[in-house]
C-alpha cells in the first residue's frame, strides 16, 4: 500500500501538514497586527535641552571612499561640541581608511587581528580602550563607515536617555535608493521595516525593538554591566537578545536617521543577506528557546516578540514547504487546510491584499519621494529571492567567516538633504 493511499499514510502527513499550516496561519495573524500599530505616530515627550555625553563609534574595513565624509557629517551635527567625540577603529586596513578618518577629525585606533576578522570583534577591541579612558561617556553610539546622520541625531538620542531608554535604535533611511533597481527594492524592505515594524512595535509600549547594524545608541552602564560579547555574523541581533535575556529592551527613535549605502549589484546585496540569514539562524539556535521560556515564566510578550522575530528564517523554510505541497494536486485531499477553518477563503484573499500594500502604505505614511514607488515593480522579484538565500543561511549557519560590502557611494550629507527637500516639493 502507497504512503498516500492508506489510512495510515494519509494520517501521517496530515499530522506533519496542520502544524505547518497552524504556524503559518498564526505568524500571518501576528504579523498583521502587529502592523496595524504601525499605522499611526503615538505622541512623544521631547526633552531638548543637551546633557547626555557620547562617543560616536565607527568600525571601518578598507572605507578609505567614504569616511571622509561621515567624519566631516558627525562632526558638525546639531549637539554641543564639548559634549561628543567621534572613534574610529581601522580594523585590519591597507587602504588610507585611518589616515583619512584622523585628518578628518576622528580619533583612531588602528587593529590588526587576523584570527578575529569582523566588526563586532572590532567593536569589543575598542569598547575596552573607551572604557579605560579618562573621560568617560554616557553612551556610545555605532555607525558604519558609509553612513550619514541627520543634523537632530543626538538631540533625538539625548532625548531617549533622558526619559530613562538605555538601547535605542534610530530610523534606517537609504543614502542611495535609486543608483538602481537593487538600491530601490532594498530600500524598501527597510522603509516597510521602519514603519510597520519597528515603529509598530515602539507604538504598542510593550515590545523591543531590535538593532539594525548603524544608528544603534548604547548606554555606557549597559555595556560595562553585560558586556558586548558580540561577535556573530549580526552582532546587532545577537546584542539584541543578549541584552533581553537581562531584561533591557530597545526601544525606537522614528526621527533619529541614518543614511545608509544599499548594495548597488543583486549579487552584493546576495552575499549581504546571505550573512544575515546565516547570522538570524545562529542566533535563533542560542536565543529563541531561552526567550520563549523567559516569556512564559515572566509572562512578558516582549520576549516572546523576540522569539518570533528569530523564527523568520525557519517561517520562510516552512511556508515554502507548504507552497511546493500544494503544487502536488494528488497530496492535497490527503490533508486538512486549517485555512478554511480559520477563516474562509475571501478573508484570506483580502489579507494577503493588505500584504501587497504594506510597502505603499510605509512610502506613504512616511511621506517618501514617487520615485520610490517605481521600485515596487521589482520588489516581488527581491522578496522572493529571500527564499534559497534562507535556505543557504541554514546550510552555512555554522560558517563565521565576515564577508565585506564594498562601499563606493562618497555623498556629502547636503547632497542628501538636497535630495529629499526636491522629492518633498514635487
Amino acid at each position: 500500500m502507497g504512503f498516500l493511499s492508506g489510512v495510515t499514510g494519509s494520517h501521517l502527513f496530515n499530522m506533519i501538514m496542520i502544524p505547518v499550516q497552524v504556524i503559518i496561519v498564526f505568524m500571518t495573524l501576528y504579523y498583521f497586527v502587529l502592523s496595524m500599530f504601525g499605522l499611526f505616530r503615538r505622541h512623544e515627550k521631547k526633552i531638548l535641552t543637551p546633557g547626555k555625553s557620547f562617543a560616536l563609534v565607527v568600525s571601518a574595513y578598507n572605507e578609505e571612499a567614504v569616511i571622509g565624509q561621515l567624519i566631516e557629517n558627525l562632526l558638525k551635527l546639531d549637539y554641543p561640541r564639548e559634549l561628543y567625540d567621534v572613534f574610529v577603529v581601522a580594523d585590519n586596513c591597507t587602504d588610507k581608511t585611518a589616515l583619512i578618518a584622523k585628518n578628518a577629525g576622528a580619533i583612531v585606533h588602528q587593529r590588526f587581528n587576523a584570527e578575529k576578522r569582523g566588526k563586532g570583534y572590532a567593536l569589543e577591541w575598542l569598547f575596552h580602550r573607551l572604557f579605560k579612558r579618562e573621560r568617560q561617556y554616557d553612551a556610545v553610539i555605532i555607525f558604519d563607515a558609509d553612513n550619514l546622520v541627520n543634523q537632530s541625531f543626538l538631540i533625538e538620542m539625548n532625548s531617549k536617555l533622558c526619559q530613562g531608554d538605555k538601547i535605542i535604535q534610530c530610523y534606517l533611511d537609504s543614502k542611495n535608493p535609486f543608483d538602481t533597481w537593487v538600491t530601490n527594492a532594498f530600500s524598501i524592505t527597510f522603509w516597510l521595516s521602519n514603519r510597520m515594524l519597528q515603529l509598530a512595535r515602539y507604538n504598542t509600549g510593550h515590545l523591543s525593538n531590535v538593532l539594525g547594524g548603524t544608528g544603534m545608541c548604547i548606554s555606557t552602564d549597559v555595556l560595562k554591566k553585560i558586556g558586548w560579547g558580540a561577535t556573530s555574523l549580526t552582532e546587532d541581533l545577537e546584542f539584541t537578545m543578549k541584552a533581553l535575556t537581562y531584561g533591557i529592551k530597545t526601544t525606537w527613535a522614528h526621527e533619529a536617521i541614518v543614511y545608509d549605502e544599499k548594495p548597488l549589484t543583486f549579487a552584493q546585496s546576495w552575499r549581504q543577506r546571505k550573512r544575515w540569514a546565516q547570522g538570524q539562524i545562529d542566533c535563533a539556535g542560542r536565543y529563541l528557546i531561552p526567550l520563549v521560556i523567559k516569556a512564559f515564566r515572566e509572562r512578558k510578550i516582549m520576549y516572546f516578540d523576540a522569539a518570533v522575530h528569530l523564527f523568520q528564517p525557519a517561517l520562510t523554510l516552512i511556508a515554502t514547504f507548504f507552497m511546493f505541497t500544494n503544487l502536488i494536486s494528488v497530496v492535497q485531499p490527503h490533508y486538512t487546510h486549517i485555512f478554511s477553518v480559520v477563516m474562509p477563503w475571501s478573508g484570506w484573499q483580502i489579507l494577503s491584499a493588505f500584504q501587497l500594500v504594506y510597502p505603499i502604505a510605509a512610502l506613504a505614511l512616511d511621506r517618501l519621494p514617487w520615485r520610490a514607488y517605481f521600485g515596487l515593480i521589482l520588489y516581488p522579484v527581491f522578496i522572493y529571492s529571500w527564499i534559497p538565500i534562507c535556505f543557504l543561511g541554514f546550510i552555512n549557519r555554522k560558517e563565521k567567516e565576515w564577508s565585506h560590502t564594498q562601499h563606493t557611494r562618497s555623498i556629502a550629507i547636503e547632497d542628501v538633504e538636497l535630495r529629499q527637500k526636491k522629492a518633498s516639493v514635487n
